[in-house]
């Protein structure tokens, strides 16, 4: 009997404590609502087939329990009762396959309009590149990651001249644009995951990897790293702030390319010779200082 109401108790209490937590997901602010609605779906068929067994279990537990004078009735197979297994089974399995089914197809099939941003993930920052004026973004090659070069973008393609450069800064994109993310690793495996948009990505090494969404709301939200990437990885943070499209090419206008940032920097003989002329009187002033001592 004890048992029995403990398994009850269970059940009420996993029922109640999932319907009335205050823990839940953040607020959606892209178009993956299907994702929400999917797992929502999963939650109810899922939750119902642990209340049926865990209260048939309980059944069982104080139908049959020990009496004096009862005796267990042997019965090997139940063909009936298999079959009806079978097939409650078989359409659990197929209602909470199929609309993940049609999600997936929605998730990997990207809009014609959709603007292409790269994501690239290190140990442990992010950073990103979007295209320039041409509209296409240049190709990279991890060969190429130097000091000055930190993205190893390929100098010699005349498409990535224009890109935009974002090294370990906030991302800035516009709201209501569809946005293929391009996502590419330069060491070892990441996963770019912004909870509010619901869509992320594992990033491996030597591939590009992509998915896309539609930012809907306005606002600032925090970039995450949710796959286990060293020791730094709980630091692996980013900001994402979705704009309007004035803040937007407000926010782009100030930005740099990749040809302004490998441009090598000039220096005038005036301005070498005031160079040299501050220097000495630094060191000068330090020497005077030391001999006043």
């Amino acid at each position: 009997m004890a048992v029995a109401l403990v398994l009850v108790l269970i059940v009420v209490g996993s029922v109640s404590f999932h319907l009335l937590s205050p823990w839940w997901w953040t607020p959606i602010a892209s178009n993956w609502d299907y994702i929400d609605n999917t797992i929502i779906i999963t939650f109810w068929i899922t939750g119902v087939v642990f209340a049926a067994v865990v209260l048939f279990m309980a059944y069982c537990v104080f139908r049959f329990r020990h009496r004096e004078g009862n005796r267990a009735a042997y019965e090997p197979e139940n063909k009936r009762l298999e079959s009806w297994l079978t097939i409650v089974t078989a359409v659990g399995v197929t209602t909470l396959l199929v609309p993940g089914l049609f999600v997936w197809s929605r998730f990997v099939t990207v809009p014609s309009d959709a603007t292409e941003v790269e994501v690239i993930g290190q140990q442990w920052q992010w950073s990103f590149r979007l295209p320039g004026k041409d509209g296409k973004l240049g190709t990279s090659e991890t060969r190429d990651v130097s000091a000055d070069n930190p993205l190893g973008i390929i100098p010699g393609d005349p498409n990535g001249q224009d890109d935009v450069v974002v090294e370990a800064a906030d991302l800035h994109l516009q709201v209501g644009k569809p946005v293929k993310m391009l996502l590419r690793s330069i060491d070892v495996l990441h996963d770019f995951f912004v909870p509010e948009f619901r869509a992320k990505m594992d990033m491996v090494p030597g591939s590009v990897t992509y998915f896309w969404f539609t930012p809907t709301k306005t606002g600032t939200f925090q970039v995450l790293c949710a796959e286990l990437c060293g020791q730094g990885h709980p630091l692996m943070h980013g900001v994402v702030v979705v704009d309007t499209q004035q803040d937007y090419l407000a926010w782009l206008g100030q930005q740099q390319t990749f040809a302004q940032l490998s441009a090598p920097q000039k220096t005038g003989s005036a301005d070498q010779a005031s160079g040299t002329t501050a220097s000495g009187l630094n060191v000068a002033a330090k020497l005077e200082t030391v001999g006043s001592r």
